[in-house]
């Protein structure tokens, strides 16, 4: 094959994969599952090139870039509290749907080994939690289950393939439980130490690089290093990557600029989209090649579906099994259990993906009914893909769970905003000297105030403003970029300055946009009321006291403003005296000044549905 036809191709994959993401996204549909399907029509259309999916280039050309893509956003401070759960699902759970699908493939498919069985167990072991957080973050699930899949997720592969190495040897030969216990010690422990070790050295470079270019590039050779490291001493490369993906990540915030960080995010993500279904579409691109090589096997087509039928529900099944026995096990030694909502949504999240389909093609030519094999695995992904990927978004939304609450969200941003505020402002009266200039030092204080503020008035569901300072500052702002992008191409077009110049000055222009045009979440009306988050009640002895009930000066305006012809944004209630004020994102701030003049230390929100309390004393939530 010629560089051309490589090329053109590796293009149409891209294309393709745009195409129907794209269609996918706009009718709703499951995007993996849409490209499967356009693979295996495509197929079977005569000049269409067959495509073979090399398990080498899946292994290590695919698969240490996307479980690295996925560590670097994975919260350590959370795998850290899910970490029993996580690994209870990752290896346990991995570990027992080997052998009880490899049991029944055993029992299935005429002439089959139990040692082949237990290979194509560890094949469909792994779940693509890929899929399911997709759907987990659509459908608002909430985040303690998203979080416990992608734990998941980060591990179970590696599980997977040790357990399907140890099933290859035993195909070829006998291995003892001694052995295989001594190859997954060595297996965890040394892709734990060389991703520590790989971790830590690229944090040590990354430190120092201030270029984000030359970053990035960087942390495109990391996963592989890691990985290739770890599988040249028996390791497992991918805990390998995984490990050293939660590193960076973690110390992403203090170890790179701004600038890097904004790149690398974006590069990252790119990679992760093209990768993830450019691989869902070459795995539908298979399956003439699957059917053409089940037809040597001597099974009937009766056959097949049976043994298809069967390995599938083992597969669902034993997750269902697992995540009871799990439940089950937690009442009867009174440890703390999941809500059984919690635990019938994870039993249902089990659909398989990318490792899956790997996997099986690294399976040995001389496997006893390989390409049975195979086709059962590639059934497995399409299955789970469609029952699990259609029905999950249902369960979900008869189950009620809470979602993620963007009120709540909002106003843990507006807290941890707040304290950053202070401790710059702080700061800037410590580091100030006579000579700074007056005015560039009050448009410091002007800035920091002003991004606090904005934080704030996404609380209020009611405002005595149609639109907030913030919103306000927003339009107009927009609407000065543009007029200074268009100054900006008539410089261009005129050749008044260096292409250079002008690159730098669009980048400026880029930047501040960015920062302005954001997404806006809105606060949903429901029945909740928003309460300070549990991880900061109760963080002052102001806010622990229990202050008696007091009526309200006003039931809905600041009275200050009132007489004096102002406006206010939200308003805010003295909880010692009942005096109600504006807050400090309204020009007069008045609940503030309340507090300057009485000292009464806490105040609550006096919106409709809010009952969170602030202390101006220790500057806390409560």
């Amino acid at each position: 094959m010629s560089g051309v036809e490589i090329a053109v191709e590796l293009v149409a994959l891209v294309v393709a994969v745009l195409l129907v993401t794209a269609a996918a996204r706009k009718l709703d549909w499951s995007a993996p599952l849409c490209l499967i399907a356009v693979g295996v029509v495509a197929s079977y259309v005569p000049g269409v090139p067959e495509y073979e999916l090399d398990p080498e280039v899946v292994l290590l050309g695919l698969l240490p870039p996307l479980l690295y893509a996925t560590a670097i956003r994975t919260s350590l401070i959370d795998f850290r509290r899910n970490r029993g759960p996580i690994l209870l699902l990752s290896v346990g759970l991995v570990i027992f749907t080997t052998a009880a699908v490899g049991v029944v493939a055993w029992l299935v498919i005429p002439g089959l080994p139990l040692a082949a069985g237990l290979a194509i167990g560890a094949v469909v072991a792994p779940p693509d939690a890929v899929a399911a957080t997709a759907v987990a973050r659509k459908v608002g699930m909430p985040r303690k289950l998203t979080r416990l899949l992608e734990g998941e997720s980060l591990f179970n592969d590696a599980a997977a393939l040790v357990a399907l190495r140890t099933a290859i040897a035993a195909i070829a030969g006998s291995v003892s439980l001694l052995q295989v216990g001594g190859d997954f010690l060595l297996a965890a422990g040394g892709g734990l130490v060389i991703g520590f070790a790989v971790g830590a050295l690229a944090a040590l470079i990354r430190t120092r690089l201030e270029d984000p270019v030359t970053d990035t590039a960087l942390s495109l050779v990391v996963p592989f290093v890691a990985y290739l490291a770890a599988e040249a001493i028996h390791g497992s490369g991918v805990i390998s990557v995984v490990v050293a993906g939660l590193i960076l990540g973690h110390k992403a915030p203090s170890m790179l600029s701004g600038r890097s960080r904004l790149a690398s995010r974006l590069n990252w993500q790119t990679i992760q989209f093209l990768l993830e279904n450019i691989v869902f579409l070459l795995i539908g691109l298979q399956v003439r090649r699957i059917m053409t090589e089940v037809g040597d096997s001597g099974l009937t087509a009766l056959e097949l579906v049976l043994i298809c039928a069967a390995t599938l529900a083992a597969t669902i099944f034993t997750r269902i099994v697992w995540m009871a026995g799990i439940g089950l096990a937690r009442r009867v030694f009174r440890r703390h259990a999941w809500p059984w909502r919690y635990s019938a949504v994870i039993a249902w999240a089990g659909m398989r993906g990318v490792v899956t389909l790997a996997a099986a093609f690294v399976l040995p030519a001389d496997t006893p009914q390989r390409a049975v094999l195979v086709l059962v695995a590639f059934v497995v992904v399409a299955g789970t893909l469609l029952l699990h990927g259609t029905t999950l978004p249902v369960l979900v939304r008869r189950l009620k769970l809470p979602p993620p609450d963007p009120a709540e969200d909002a106003l843990q941003e507006a807290a941890v905003l707040h304290d950053m505020t202070r401790a710059a402002l702080e700061e800037l009266e410590k580091i100030r000297t006579p000579e700074d200039p007056e005015d560039i030092v009050e448009r410091l204080r002007s800035r920091l105030q002003h991004r606090s503020d904005s934080a704030w008035e996404e609380l209020g569901r009611q405002s005595a403003l149609s639109e907030t300072p913030s919103d306000a500052y927003r339009r107009l702002r927009l609407k000065l970029l543009e007029v200074e992008r268009e100054k900006f191409l008539q410089a261009r077009d005129s050749g008044m300055a260096d292409d250079d110049v002008l690159r730098r000055i669009l980048e400026r222009l880029d930047i501040e946009e960015s920062m302005l045009d954001r997404e806006e979440e809105t606060v949903p009306d429901s029945d909740r009321e928003l309460r300070t988050p549990a991880a900061t009640a109760g963080s002052c002895k102001h806010l622990t006291k229990n202050w008696p009930s007091v009526e309200p000066s006003s039931p809905d305006v600041c009275a200050v403003c009132v007489e004096n012809g102002m406006t206010w944004v939200h308003l805010r209630e003295c909880v010692k005296c009942g005096n109600v004020a504006c807050c400090d994102s309204s020009p007069g701030k008045h609940a503030t000044e309340h507090f300057h003049d009485t000292l009464h230390p806490v105040m609550r929100s006096h919106e409709p549905g809010e009952t969170w309390r602030w202390c101006f004393v220790d500057k806390q939530l409560g």
